[in-house]
């Protein structure tokens, strides 16, 4: 039954196969979507804006060493897809294992440097002012659980590589609902503030490993491994290392953007322009998830026809994707232009007898942040063609151009935007930045990919 799973992504119509890879996908990441926002409007209005900014201060830490295991995950599910595809079912247990044994490695050596480091850590990353101490208490408590997240996220992938989407698709629900719960519990009814939302997160993550361990120890997967497969080899390490580096650099990048406007929205406008991206960059996390569920959904189906050489089925494939991507990236970004201030007071308390600092805060964030989104997401309709061209050159185990156009949103454009642009026009040179990077990294994206489907893809397999 497995097996048979694995071969439809070679066999099924491509639009109907993207679909049903896609909605799970989309279902899963709109799940852990809303388990950020609505923790975070949790904290907002249970605990208060100092702690929502706080939050948003840790998260680039914890994800960059979340990402140790994504991009292990990412980089070894590639290889997994192109074997099933190819009929190597040994080198995919091989890969797992090593896959295994290198998300041990990096991610416990990671964690005990985060936590030797922490107070040096969290200033950097803009945690300054009345945002230190509690920055500090969830950071220090989140940081025990980013192993469990690592191994999680590296197993939702090679879930997804099985042709396994509904799977995966759990695996992303089950923390969301345990957070939510958990959040209720520990702010909400026995009043532990910070430290109640931290223990609620490491909760989560800790729920949703358990299961994942579950998935690769039943039946459902066909991946069973032995000890044999956990000993590192040179050959898999090194091509999980190129196709995973793709995916960590990325979100080193990610983390390297937070800390530059955390630190620049700081030095602008205090800690009220830190809560006002705070929210923004939750929206960014949440409003684009179809797009980024049909990037996942392409992901395994691209990888098993180009191992397969089905070059046919991978130009469909790439086209169907950008395709559905475009159609509703432009339902997130009409919704967006239409409602940002409705989305703004979701995040902040209406409590009349919140200190005047907080009143003060929120009445500034949420007269500060309607602009500013519609800014950031204003080239949204264009984004599917640099996401899904990116992602096809991981799919099909190409390192280097999958790096240079996986970076070049955030790391070759967007960083240097946001270092010269606020010189010039300060906060609203900030925000501009974002649509510029988006537009000229879609231009770059639109060329490789077009130049790749035109050689390499221009040839079937004939057997």
């Amino acid at each position: 039954m497995a097996k048979v799973s694995s071969e439809a992504l070679g066999n099924e119509p491509i639009g109907k196969l993207l679909i049903k890879q896609a909605v799970p996908a989309s279902i899963g990441i709109l799940v852990m979507s809303l388990n950020i926002l609505i923790d975070s409007i949790f904290v907002g209005n249970w605990i208060g804006s100092i702690a929502f900014a706080s939050i948003n201060v840790v998260l680039p830490v914890s994800f960059f060493i979340g990402a140790i295991g994504m991009s292990i995950g990412v980089g070894g599910s590639s290889i997994i897809s192109r074997a099933l595809g190819a009929d190597t079912k040994e080198k995919a247990l091989r890969t797992f294992g090593n896959q295994i044994s290198l998300g041990f490695l990096f991610m416990v050596s990671l964690v005990v440097l985060g936590l030797i480091f922490v107070d040096d850590i969290i200033p950097r990353f803009g945690g300054k002012g009345d945002i230190f101490e509690p920055a500090k208490i969830y950071y220090t408590i989140l940081l025990y659980g980013v192993p469990i997240l690592g191994f999680a996220m590296m197993g939702n992938t090679v879930i997804r590589a099985e042709g396994k989407p509904k799977f995966a698709m759990t695996a992303m629900i089950i923390p969301t609902i345990s957070n939510l719960l958990l959040d209720y519990i520990l702010i909400k009814v026995l009043d532990m503030g910070m430290h109640g939302a931290a223990w609620a997160t490491t909760g989560s993550y800790l729920a949703c490993f358990l299961y994942i361990f579950w998935f690769f120890s039943s039946k459902n997967s066909e991946l069973k491994i032995s000890f044999r497969h956990l000993r590192l080899q040179k050959d898999i390490v090194s091509e999980i290392a190129k196709l995973g580096g793709v995916t960590l650099s990325r979100q080193a990048v990610v983390s390297v953007t937070y800390l530059l406007m955390n630190n620049i929205l700081f030095d602008i406008g205090q800690e009220g322009l830190v809560a006002v991206y705070a929210i923004i960059g939750r929206m960014l996390m949440f409003a684009l998830f179809p797009v980024f569920g049909v990037t996942q959904g392409f992901l395994p189906i691209a990888g098993y026809n180009y191992g397969a050489q089905q070059y046919q089925r991978v130009r469909e494939t790439i086209n169907t994707a950008i395709t559905y991507a475009a159609i509703v990236a432009t339902l997130v970004f009409i919704g967006l232009m239409i409602f940002p201030s409705e989305i703004t007071s979701l995040f902040l308390s209406n409590d009349p007898n919140l200190a005047p600092k907080e009143l003060a805060l929120n009445r500034f964030v949420l007269s500060h942040t309607s602009t500013p989104m519609r800014w950031v997401f204003a080239a949204t309709p264009i984004i599917a063609l640099q996401l899904i061209g990116a992602a096809y050159f991981q799919a099909a185990g190409k390192a280097i151009p999958a790096l240079l156009l996986t970076l070049s949103r955030q790391g070759f454009f967007f960083v240097p935007l946001i270092l010269i642009l606020p010189k010039f026009y300060g906060e609203f040179g900030v925000w501009i930045s974002f649509p510029i990077a988006d537009i000229l990294s879609t231009i770059v994206t639109g060329y490789f990919l077009n130049r790749e489907i035109r050689t390499k893809l221009s040839v079937t397999k004939t057997t």
